[in-house]
């Protein structure tokens, strides 16, 4: 639901919620500053940047000055392939006998160097680029008085960070040159670190997060001919080994990665070191292999969209299923060989850190190699016994202990005060800026010693009585991220009495923003049916602003005064017969408050 007067928008099925900034960051998947700077650069507005030292005006310039650098050289490789005879009769001629149409080239945005030594490096100084940025971001090469192209003669594939920023390259050699590597990516910079990197995120990120999936491949061409059958979730890690750094980046998107290998048997070995890395961060990890001589490239480029996805259902395995199947070949009949096979197990399955779930795999384990439950679990107590002793040597500190407590089962409690701090923060939110006609209750006692409220009328905004009250009672809010909400709003009102939540719902923090999202949708979620037309009316919430607050901030008392009560009695109790008429006369006193406030609420004691 979207509220275009209130500026916000909430997702009812999953709770999420906010302004434009957090909608960005949901959709896009952006970080917060990310989001500022692409609705800044979107709609011209400037940024004013938090005061910055000298020494962080010039790091700042210096990472700006390499992206667009990179960005420079991206879209001039893009434009050799596409517009110079070079490029069209090489690059272009090349990708095309790969299968790639001119539409998936313009989407992954690919590109030809020329085969030239500075063809690109004297193009960029022309243009203005600094010889000092082309090196540092590696596409240059400086030495003494020459400087030549890095990626001479090769085909280019642009390696785009999450939010679509150019960090470095890749570039394939299309020659027979031994000496030259078959690929060779941008040396590491301040904006391009590989392990911190996936190939094809940019594209992939909304296909990943809406099929809760995510297809890991190793090269290039696998990510963009997986993208031309029509499977957009799907990344690579650019040929380098996986780290925990890319799997966090997947994390942010979906906790389900499915690994997919080609039939090279020796490649797979190695490949299972990653699969542990995957586990380690608490993610579910499938894997699936192509037919001998197979990889995802050629294998889609064989298989029509419906033939691939039914291909990778079918064939996709539990890791444990995969790695038992894997190395029970390699065992055979060999008692030692499947003792070690098992350990191998055993400690993939030690990495995962949900109880349940290393539960759930022993047993699996357990089945498959046809061992005891009880022997897999030893196995598992002597690596963690290992692990901690390891810890503690290295850090002085043992590591987190696995023992599972049975939880004691608790009978949930409605905390009465966080609903009602929560009331008051909607009524702020809602009418903070509203005047309305209120009865304020004058405490008084009678000849007899009896306590009343004697009632007196004025006028006041919502906000006004709301802090007036609860700065009367000396009352502060319990949550905190209530109260800070309720310093901030007030403040605001302060200084704008006029002011509507949704005129300063951007300017807050994103956590504050999303709260005052959950609470103004809710108010928008339920609406009363056209009930007059049934002859039933019903007054409308506006016409009842000040009963409610007021009814509100009674109900605050009565509840504070009640708990007062109860630790008074349990004072007395725990304190013998000591000061018990002084406590017993305190608590009638509150007594006597509290059926005061019931009265008026219409309550029962």
């Amino acid at each position: 639901m979207v509220s275009p007067v209130k500026q916000i928008w909430k997702d009812f099925s999953s709770g999420k919620g906010g302004n434009v900034v957090s909608f960005l960051m949901e959709h896009e998947h952006f970080t917060y500053p990310e989001a500022i700077k692409y609705l800044a650069k979107k709609y011209g507005i400037e940024i004013e940047e938090t005061e910055q030292t000298a020494e962080d005006k010039v790091q700042a310039n210096a990472r700006e000055s390499l992206y667009l650098v990179s960005e420079f050289a991206k879209n001039y490789f893009h434009n050799t392939l596409l517009k110079t005879e070079e490029g069209k009769a090489i690059g272009l001629s090349y990708f095309k006998e790969r299968g790639f149409t001119e539409e998936i080239i313009k989407k992954f945005e690919l590109g030809y160097s020329p085969d030239s030594w500075d063809a690109f490096t004297s193009h960029a100084i022309k243009k203005g680029y600094q010889l000092d940025f082309l090196e540092k971001t590696g596409l240059t090469i400086v030495k003494g008085e020459k400087q030549f192209d890095r990626f001479k003669g090769r085909v280019m594939f642009p390696i785009l960070s999450m939010s679509g920023r150019t960090l470095g390259f890749g570039g394939r050699i299309l020659t027979s040159e031994k000496k030259a590597a078959k690929y060779l990516n941008s040396p590491e910079s301040d904006i391009y670190h590989k392990s911190k990197v996936l190939y094809g995120i940019f594209n992939a990120k909304q296909s990943i997060a809406k099929e809760d999936n995510c297809y890991l491949v190793e090269g290039y061409t696998d990510v963009i001919q997986f993208h031309q059958t029509g499977i957009h979730n799907v990344v690579s890690s650019s040929g380098t080994a996986l780290t925990a750094e890319q799997i966090r980046l997947i994390n942010r998107l979906t906790k389900n990665i499915t690994v997919l290998f080609d039939g090279d048997a020796a490649g797979l070995r190695a490949s299972l070191r990653g699969i542990d890395l995957i586990l380690e961060q608490g993610m579910n990890v499938k894997i699936c292999t192509f037919p001998e001589g197979e990889d995802p490239d050629s294998f889609s480029r064989k298989n029509s969209l419906e033939e691939l996805s039914l291909y990778l259902e079918e064939n996709a395995q539990d890791f444990i299923t995969f790695k038992a199947s894997l190395l029970a070949k390699e065992a055979k009949n060999d008692p030692i060989k499947k003792s070690e096979t098992i350990h191998n197990m055993v400690n993939s399955i030690a990495k995962i850190p949900d109880v349940i779930k290393r539960e759930v795999y022993m047993k699996e384990c357990s089945r498959i190699m046809d061992i005891s439950e009880q022997v897999l679990f030893n196995t598992l107590a002597q690596i963690f016994k290992k692990d901690n002793k390891d810890a503690k040597k290295s850090t002085g500190t043992a590591k987190e202990s696995f023992q599972v407590i049975p939880a004691e089962k608790e009978i949930k409690k409605i905390d009465v005060q966080l609903q009602l701090e929560r009331k008051i923060i909607e009524l702020l939110l809602l009418y903070g800026n509203e005047e309305e006609e209120f009865e304020e209750l004058i405490l008084e006692a009678d000849d007899k010693g009896e306590i009343t409220f004697r009632p007196e009328s004025f006028k006041a905004r919502v906000f006004e009585k709301i802090y007036l009250d609860l700065q009367e009672d000396e009352i502060e809010f319990t949550n905190p991220e209530f109260k800070d909400l309720y310093l901030e709003v007030i403040n605001r009102f302060n200084q704008n009495p006029h002011a509507k939540a949704e005129t300063f719902i951007n300017d807050l923090h994103p956590d504050m923003a999303t709260t005052v999202t959950h609470i103004l949708m809710e108010e928008e979620k339920y609406a009363l049916s056209n009930w007059e037309r049934m002859e039933i009316y019903v007054k409308d919430k506006d016409q009842t602003i000040a009963q409610i607050v007021s009814e509100t901030i009674l109900n605050l008392r009565r509840h504070l005064v009640s708990q007062k009560i109860n630790e008074l009695s349990n004072i007395i109790k725990e304190g013998g017969s000591e000061n018990n008429e002084s406590g017993l006369q305190e608590i009638v006193d509150y007594l006597s408050l509290k059926k005061v406030l019931s009265t008026k609420l219409n309550r029962v004691l």
